[in-house]
This record gives structure tokens, C-alpha cells and sequence, in this order.
């Protein structure tokens, strides 16, 4: 559509409902001459007389009456339009594309879309599964805009994260377990334990501050079964298959077969983490962040 054609429309659809062009042009913010020479440009464009004046104004012509309605309904369209355009660059609408890993999905994301729901009606949040080392590949690659993962430490040039839930280590034992009457845990006592453990290739860094924490009580740990979530984990140790280090914060997640205790060494880790990509603003991520102040433990 000419551009031309939109700026006359909006001059006529003025004068349409003011019926008087000085009562237009005070509307437009104009001069009446320009006003009045855009009307007969777009009645040229045209091919018709719009607009026909007497003493006590304007009215239309039949071709302009017949016109109006669609005009109208275009106007209402555009503005419409305008206020969607304002709305997705001030973060009120659009898409929030998330990834979370599995725990994440449980304790961390419920809260953070609430929150976004509930300031942003209009806001779309797509969530997805991922594993903690497919964060940043997918957030450099677009396919998320956000990730929940177990990550830290620098991750790229233009990734950044932020801890949201720190929490201690905790072993997750089968109820008939030798060790569950103790209130904590010392970890050097599990040296002879079967593992079900974190996969080395899911989360990395979770993976690497389990296993040194093992190291530092004197042994390597015996994994029999690799998983990539923190409920297979406990799935495993309900079914009788070894034990599990896991944040303590999944003791109230525990099935009656499972007692998960404390250990009595302090290992601090990083529970969820944002992770995000500076190389591109996004309104949206900016909301996300800001939802979130310090890390709970």
C-alpha cells in the first residue's frame, strides 16, 4: 500500500468525524491549508469527490459515506498494531523461550513464571527440558532465550549467569539403610557405597564438585548407574540400586522408601542457575533477572 495513501486516509477520516477541516486540523495538530491539500490529494487519487462544504461545515458525499466504514476499521487496525509494537519492546508480550533442567522444573521455574505471568498477562513462556551442558550451546544458538541449569564459573564471552539456589549435599540412602539413623552423614563412610550419580556429560560441573567432595573424604566413588536427573537419582536408591548425593533441598521429594540426610561435611553447591546471553537485549530475559534477587538456599 502507498505510504501516501495511509497519511491522506488518516487526514480524511479526521475531517469524517469532525465535519469541519479547522476542527480537523486543531485535532492533527496543522495548519488547515495542508490539511485541505490532502484532501484533494487523496480525492484525485481517488477519482472522487469526498467531502462536500457549506456554511455550516462539511459533510460527506456518498463516496466518502462509503468509504468511512473501512477506513475506520483500518484505523482501529494500526493502532491495534502500534500498541502490540510498544507492548513486545517494552517486555509486556511476546515469547519467553526457557530452558530447565529437571529440578529446576520443580522448584525454580514455577515461581519465576508466576511472577512474569502476573505483570506481563499477555506474555507467552515456552518451557523446555535440557540438560545443564546444553544451556549455553542452545542460548548462543537462539533456540532459548534463558536457561535454568547447574553451571558456573566462565561460561563464554557473552554468557552470563547468575546462582538462584545454593543448597548442601546430601545423600539419599534406602529407608532399611545402615546409616539412616544418624542425623549427618560423614561422606567418607560411603566409600564403599554403590552410586547412582549425575552423568559426567549432563552436568559437568555439578558432576566435578561431587566427585572432588568424594575425593576429599579418601575415595573415588563406585557409579553404577549414570542418570541425568536428580528424581532418577532417588528413583534408583527407592529401588534398592545404591545411593545418591543430592541437593538437600529434594528431602521433602523423597518417596517413603528414601531417607535423605544431611552430610556432615559442608559441600556448598550452586542447586540452579540463570544463564543468559548478553550479546542481544531482550526485554523479556531483563524481566526474567530481575524477578530473581539472592540465591535461596
Amino acid at each position: 500500500m502507498d505510504v501516501r495513501l495511509i497519511r491522506h486516509l488518516w487526514l480524511f477520516l479526521a475531517v469524517a468525524e469532525a465535519r469541519h477541516f479547522g476542527r480537523a486540523a486543531q485535532r492533527l495538530g496543522m495548519s488547515q491549508p495542508p490539511l485541505s491539500e490532502g484532501i484533494q490529494t487523496l480525492e484525485r487519487m481517488l477519482g472522487a469527490r469526498l467531502f462536500d462544504r457549506d456554511r455550516r461545515g462539511v459533510r460527506l458525499t456518498p463516496a466518502g459515506a462509503a468509504i468511512l466504514p473501512a477506513v475506520q476499521v483500518f484505523a482501529g487496525q494500526v493502532e491495534r498494531l502500534e500498541r502490540a509494537v510498544r507492548e513486545a519492546v517494552a517486555g509486556r508480550t511476546g515469547t519467553l523461550t526457557v530452558g530447565a533442567i529437571n529440578s529446576a522444573l520443580l522448584e525454580d521455574l514455577p515461581p519465576m513464571v508466576a511472577r512474569l505471568r502476573a505483570a506481563r498477562p499477555g506474555l507467552t513462556i515456552a518451557v523446555r527440558e535440557i540438560d545443564s551442558v546444553e544451556a549455553v550451546p542452545l542460548i548462543e544458538a537462539g533456540e532459548i532465550d534463558l536457561a535454568f541449569a547447574r553451571l558456573e564459573g566462565e561460561l563464554g564471552p557473552n554468557i552470563r549467569s547468575r546462582p538462584v539456589a545454593t543448597d548442601r549435599l546430601a545423600v539419599a540412602l534406602p529407608r532399611d539403610h545402615r546409616l539412616t539413623g544418624m542425623a549427618a552423614v560423614p561422606l567418607a563412610l560411603l566409600a564403599d557405597a554403590d552410586f547412582a550419580m549425575f552423568a559426567c556429560r549432563s552436568s559437568p560441573v555439578y558432576f566435578d564438585r561431587v566427585t572432588a567432595a568424594c575425593h576429599a573424604a579418601g575415595f573415588a566413588p563406585r557409579i553404577v548407574h549414570e542418570v541425568r536427573a536428580v528424581t532418577s537419582q532417588i528413583a534408583f536408591v527407592a529401588c534398592g540400586q545404591g545411593v545418591a548425593l543430592v541437593p538437600l533441598r529434594f528431602e521433602g521429594l523423597a518417596p517413603p522408601q528414601v531417607v535423605i540426610r544431611p552430610l556432615a561435611e559442608n559441600v556448598e553447591i550452586v542447586a540452579a542457575a540463570l544463564v543468559w546471553s548478553d550479546a542481544r537485549s531482550n526485554p523479556l530475559v531483563d524481566a526474567a533477572i530481575a524477578s530473581f534477587t539472592e540465591p535461596t538456599g
